[in-house]
């Protein structure tokens, strides 16, 4: 595939087009913290119904990550991301309609199916029509547009639901992603097939997924992102607004005031580490050594959690995902630790890993916690029970890692 780089008033309008359509999936991403107190109200939802409810969505996205990558480079960011939409329009049409949970599971599930192609689509034509500065300035735009997919999860949607209510939210996020549709077909541009005969030939030439999946370093890092960063965006999309207002007293609107916080917190701390990560790589910290010295901050920080109980409010939480920043060099260094032939396949697999761990560790936060609340104790010992077990998972991974590189096997960031 030949580059064909925009002039820059096209280039600029593609970037919104793109960013739009990514800023409704992370919107829907994040939505299921905010809404969990009045959808556990009116479907009568156990913990695990809730944690499997919103892990729906990851269970979905996870699925499409592998097919992603080859249908993207046969047909196309716009061919691709369009009909994807249609999926996640009939998705959030269908959740604001439901009547049921299996209707509410089976809902989101099209929803993390229709929205899998929100940010990999924009990469891929980012890669063919922007100049390589402005790839890179495009691509840390992307991630400003994901923080604010999830702020307007959080306080905008809590101070909506008394005047909406949640289906009619749903219903309104429908209609958004209708336009977001039309403007797909409407601006993005179309996709050159000038290699598409040499397609399949391409990618017998370009090494397999078995040669990602035996790379040593790849092998060091699948449990941390089944389990670290997994239970990270479990713990950030769903389980932090529970625990503050059933461990920790808050109201809904405080709960949902406590995630906008964390959010803002979040937008302004990738920002940084953006900013002064090139500095830290350049005074000897690769990826590896990040991560070893890091990490196990994070786990002090959730032991803090677990310990303080309902001490422990909006304040802690941020502190925890803060601290959890270093897994962010996970992503680039796998990318680095492959060939350039291989690079594309071995972020769609890590990728995989990362969603699949989120339904994992939400729907396993939410069993642990109804299993301790069946043996007669109490919902704060049940929230701190599931903590705890994804602290133990954690700590694991992180072990595992470090006997995988305890040959100091550096990948730069």
């Amino acid at each position: 595939m030949e580059n064909y780089i925009l002039p820059k008033r096209q280039a600029i309008t593609v970037f919104f087009v793109f960013a739009f359509g990514y800023f409704l999936s992370c919107l829907l991403r994040a939505i299921t913290a905010t809404l969990s107190p009045v959808l556990t109200s009116e479907f009568n939802l156990l913990a695990a119904d809730l944690g499997l409810l919103a892990g729906g969505y990851f269970l979905g996205f996870a699925c499409m990550q592998i097919p992603l990558g080859y249908l993207l480079d046969k047909f196309g960011p716009k061919k691709i991301i369009s009909s994807f939409l249609i999926i996640a329009l009939i998705g959030t049409a269908s959740f604001a309609l439901a009547q049921s949970f299996s209707g509410l599971l089976i809902s989101r599930i099209l929803i993390g199916v229709g929205v899998s192609a929100c940010l990999m689509a924009p990469l891929t034509g980012y890669r063919i029509w922007f100049a390589e500065n402005q790839q890179q300035r495009a691509n840390s735009w992307m991630l400003m547009i994901a923080s604010l997919g999830f702020l307007s999860s959080t306080l905008p949607v809590q101070l909506l639901l008394p005047t909406l209510g949640w289906r009619w939210i749903f219903g309104g996020i429908a209609i958004l992603i209708l336009v977001s549709i039309f403007l797909m077909l409407t601006f993005i541009p179309k996709w050159d097939h000038k290699s598409e005969n040499n397609l399949e030939e391409n990618y017998t030439k370009s090494g397999s997924l078995a040669d990602v999946w035996k790379n040593r370093f790849f092998i060091s890092v699948i449990p941390m992102g089944l389990f670290n960063y997994g239970g990270l965006m479990a713990i950030q999309t769903l389980w932090a607004g529970p625990w503050m207002i059933r461990v920790a007293g808050y109201t809904p609107l405080e709960s949902a005031t406590g995630l906008f916080w964390i959010n803002i917190t979040m937008l302004v701390s990738f920002f940084l580490w953006g900013y002064f990560l090139p500095r830290i790589t350049n005074l000897g910290f690769s990826a590896t050594k990040i991560l070893k010295l890091g990490l196990p901050i994070s786990f002090l920080v959730m032991l803090s959690i677990i310990i303080l109980g309902a001490k422990a409010g909006a304040f802690y939480i941020t502190l925890f995902i803060l601290s959890s920043i270093f897994l962010s060099v996970t992503q680039p260094a796998v990318g680095l630790s492959f060939p350039s032939y291989l690079a594309g396949k071995a972020l769609t697999s890590f990728n995989l890993l990362i969603f699949l761990g989120t339904f994992i560790m939400q729907w396993l936060m939410g069993l642990v916690i109804d299993v301790v609340k069946n043996f007669g104790y109490s919902e704060i010992l049940g929230f701190k029970s599931a903590f705890t077990v994804f602290l133990i998972l954690s700590l694991i991974s992180y072990i595992f890692f470090l006997i995988i590189n305890k040959k100091n096997y550096e990948i730069k960031t």
